[in-house]
This record gives structure tokens, C-alpha cells and sequence, in this order.
């Protein structure tokens, strides 16, 4: 398998996430590899949470995310300027936040955040099954009455 990639950069706005979810997930679609709804969705929701987190922390100017596919893993990196690495806590039970690094973490295989030059990268990787997906979709006739 060749490896695949995609890199875009995206103003630090609430519409953000949205845009990357819809990119990463056509991008993944046309490689047509057949990775599975499972490894799509896993992808769509890591890429949702990377980027909210980023877009909620890195203040003004623009994020980046990688989606980088090779023979074994799918890893999803998202960048912002903000040098202050995250910190995940528990949240409240009445909080409606706080939880997208849990996920992150019970969704993906590894994931971490590490500083850079300019900010940090979080990122996050899913391994791949090590055989194409073979799902069937299965139509019902919708009949009226």
C-alpha cells in the first residue's frame, strides 16, 4: 500500500473542526483502500477533537492538520501556537467539557502532544486492520403503502 496524506491549515474559528471532519473524512474516502467504517468513524471523531481542542486553546491565527496513511497506521496531527501542552483532568458530572482527550485516548492506538517550534502537535494513530475491510452493504426495498 502506498502511503497517503493530507495536510491543510484552518482559521482558529468554530466552524474549524466541522471543516476538518468533512475533509479528512472525503480525503480517507478517496484513497479507496477500504479501511472500514470503524477505522472512518474513529478518524472522523479524533480529527473533531483534536482540532476543538486546538481551536479552544491556541487563541487567534489558524491550526494544522496532517492525516498521514501508510501501511499500518492512520495518524491524525493537529498543530496550534499555543505551547501549553494539555493536561487531561476529570471532569464534573454536570460539565459540558472536558472529556475529548478521554476520548481521544480510548479511541486511538497512541496519541500524545509534544512542543514544537512554534506551539505544540497533538496527534493521535489508529493501526489498521491488516486486511481491507470486506463489509457488504445490505439495501431493503422501502415499500410504501
Amino acid at each position: 500500500m502506498e502511503a497517503h496524506q493530507l495536510a491543510f491549515f484552518l482559521p482558529a474559528t468554530l466552524a474549524a473542526a466541522s471543516e476538518a471532519r468533512h475533509q479528512a473524512v472525503d480525503a480517507i474516502a478517496g484513497w479507496g483502500l477500504g479501511l472500514g467504517t470503524e477505522v472512518v468513524h474513529a478518524a472522523e471523531l479524533l480529527v473533531s477533537e483534536l482540532v476543538t481542542n486546538a481551536v479552544q486553546y491556541a487563541g487567534t491565527g489558524s491550526v494544522s492538520l496532517v492525516v498521514c496513511l501508510d501501511e499500518t497506521v492512520l495518524r491524525i496531527e493537529v498543530c496550534d501556537t499555543n505551547p501549553v501542552l494539555p493536561q487531561p483532568t476529570l471532569p464534573d458530572a454536570d460539565s459540558e467539557g472536558g472529556r475529548g482527550l478521554f476520548l481521544v485516548a480510548a479511541l486511538a492506538d497512541r496519541c500524545h502532544a509534544e512542543p514544537t517550534e512554534t506551539g505544540k502537535r497533538c496527534w493521535a494513530e489508529i493501526d489498521l486492520p491488516s486486511k481491507p475491510s470486506q463489509e457488504v452493504a445490505c439495501f431493503l426495498p422501502f415499500q410504501r403503502s
